[in-house]
C-alpha cells in the first residue's frame, strides 16, 4: 500500500497544475485515481508495479518527467510498464493515436489493463461531462477510436472488459449514436 501511495504522492505532484478539459476543470489527478481504483475495484488487481504504473501512466506524456526518473524511483518494470502506454509526443496526433491502435495487441497483460482502464475513464467523461468545445462528432469519433484500442488489448481480464462495453454502450446511448 505504501509504495501504491507514494506512486500516487508523486503524480499528484507533477501533475497538481493540469485540469481534465471537462467544465468543471477537475484536477488531473482525479483520472489516475479512476484508472487505478477501476483495475483494483472491476479487475482484481493487485500487483503493486501494475498499479504504480497505472498511476504514473500520463507522467511522462504529460509532464517533465522522465522514464530514467520513473526507474529510479519505482523501479525498471514501472518504467517497461509506462514506457509502453506511453506515447511519443514528437510525433503528431493523429499518428500517436493510430499507433495506439497497430501496439495495442503487443501490449504487456498490465500495459493491456491500463489502457483499457484508461479508455473506460475517457470514454466515460467525454460522454457525462463533454469537454466544452467539444462538437458531437469528435466525441464520437473519440469513442470509436477507443473501441479500437480497446479491440488489441482483449484477452486480459473479462471483468474489465465488460465494463468497458458498458462504458462505452452508455456514452453512445447519452450521445444519441
Amino acid at each position: 500500500m505504501r509504495e501504491v501511495l507514494r506512486a500516487l504522492r508523486f503524480a499528484a505532484e507533477r501533475h497538481s497544475e493540469q485540469r481534465r478539459k471537462d467544465a468543471k476543470e477537475t484536477p488531473y489527478v482525479n483520472h489516475l485515481i479512476v484508472v487505478a481504483d477501476s483495475l483494483a475495484e472491476v479487475a482484481g488487481v493487485v500487483d503493486v508495479t501494475t498499479l504504480q504504473a497505472a498511476i504514473l501512466h500520463d507522467a511522462v506524456e504529460d509532464t517533465d518527467t522522465t522514464l530514467d526518473e520513473i526507474e529510479r524511483l519505482f523501479g525498471a518494470e514501472v518504467r517497461g510498464i509506462v514506457a509502453e502506454v506511453s506515447d511519443d509526443k514528437t510525433l503528431p496526433k493523429q499518428e500517436r493515436k493510430r499507433l495506439q491502435i497497430v501496439h495495442a495487441s503487443g501490449l504487456s497483460r498490465p500495459a493491456k489493463l491500463i489502457k483499457i482502464a484508461d479508455k473506460s475513464a475517457n470514454v466515460h467523461d467525454i460522454s457525462h461531462t463533454s469537454p466544452p468545445g467539444w462538437p458531437l462528432e469528435r466525441r464520437l469519433e473519440y469513442l470509436e477510436w477507443a473501441e479500437d484500442v480497446v479491440a488489441g488489448c482483449r484477452g486480459v481480464s473479462r471483468e474489465l472488459e465488460a465494463y468497458f462495453d458498458r462504458t462505452l454502450a452508455d456514452g453512445r446511448r447519452i450521445l444519441g449514436d
